[in-house]
């Protein structure tokens, strides 16, 4: 069974819903961006210390893990620290395009099985008002999403168009990463 670097309970179900069960293991590490960084180099780093922290304690095993940016105007937004700092976030986004940025990696005994991926997908938001931040704000949905919206709920009616993977933007690319795992020769049912 695959193990999973992570708590996003949006990751476990689109790996769930894909047919791809998975064991549950959280990774702590630092997710802070380094100046400087690019948001591709960014995600890769984070989702590869997050493959390393589990892979290190499970010998033998395939360990996925991944890491997701909302990048506008080369800004990288992660999750928001407070409902004002969401707010800031979808007064970014309204009325714009941005991308969503996934590292992706699968290990085993510390090291990659397959070099990582990075996939990167296109949302373009409808113009949105003050009331409609608010509201979004207010319905709690934003705090633990990077970029503070989640496409798989009440912010799918802000979202006008999107181009590339949809359960990228979701938090994780699941065609790049079933390539990822049976090129590692991981059987998954």
């Amino acid at each position: 069974m695959l193990i999973l670097a992570s708590a996003s309970p949006r990751r476990a179900d689109l790996l769930r819903e894909a047919g791809i069960e998975v064991d549950i293991q959280p990774a702590d590490v630092n997710e802070d961006v380094e100046p400087g960084e690019a948001p591709e180099a960014y995600v890769r780093r984070v989702a590869e210390a997050k493959g390393r922290a589990i892979s290190g304690r499970m010998p033998g095993r395939f360990v996925l893990a991944a890491d997701t940016a909302v990048v506008v105007e080369g800004q990288i937004l992660g999750k928001p620290a407070s409902a004002e700092d969401a707010a800031q976030m979808l007064r970014l986004l309204s009325g714009r395009s941005h991308l969503v940025i996934s590292g992706v990696c699968v290990m085993k005994d510390g090291e990659p099985a397959v070099p990582t991926e990075v996939e990167t997908s296109v949302v373009e938001f409808a113009d949105l008002s003050p009331a409609e931040i608010a509201w979004y704000v207010s319905s709690g949905e934003s705090m633990d999403k990077a970029g503070g919206y989640g496409i798989q709920g009440l912010a799918s009616r802000f979202v006008t168009r999107i181009a590339g993977s949809y359960t990228n933007v979701v938090g994780l690319p699941i065609a790049v990463v079933y390539q990822m795992c049976t090129k590692a020769g991981l059987l998954l049912s």
